[in-house]
């Protein structure tokens, strides 16, 4: 009896751990997060740490969003002394080196929002890789303001990728 009381314990310790991150094949996708938008905003952000366990590059593909009516892969680069959003075709996942999704690079772009992202709430992400399949995460709404997700993995926010 006291054997089960404690591996029922540990597993409700465990679960708020694991609620923020998502596992397709050899991809983990780590704390899935995005801003809150301005009530009439039309678009919006989705960011996460993702990491590939297995031996070959794999690619984020494609996103989708029941709460856009259209989402894009894009990243941040500098043209003219001006940094300008521009759409990419894929994001690499090399294995053994996070890519991190934030704000001012990599992101999922949300357009057409069908309605503002608002703090302490989730919505559902597909996310497509090209080998490791498909995988629908809850990404988490943080403040309008954050720069990096409240429940972020220890030390994954701090890589260049």
């Amino acid at each position: 009896m006291l054997r089960t009381v404690l591996v029922a314990a540990i597993c409700a310790l465990a679960v708020p751990a694991a609620a923020h991150e998502f596992t397709v094949g050899s991809i983990t996708v780590g704390h899935p997060w995005a801003r809150a938008s301005a009530p009439a905003a039309p678009a919006g952000a989705a960011y996460m740490v993702l990491e590939n366990t297995g031996v070959e590059v794999d690619r984020l593909v494609a996103a989708s969003s029941p709460r856009a009516e259209e989402v894009e892969l894009h990243t941040h680069s500098m043209d003219g002394g001006i940094m300008r959003m521009r759409p990419v075709i894929a994001v690499e996942v090399a294995p053994g080196e996070p890519t991190v999704l934030r704000p001012g690079g990599l992101h999922v772009m949300l357009i057409g929002l069908t309605r503002p992202l608002v703090e302490g709430e989730t919505f559902p992400l597909t996310l497509e890789f090209e080998e490791a399949g498909t995988i629908e995460v809850d990404v988490q709404v943080e403040a309008i303001g954050t720069m990096t997700p409240s429940e972020a993995e220890p030390g994954a926010m701090h890589h260049t990728h």
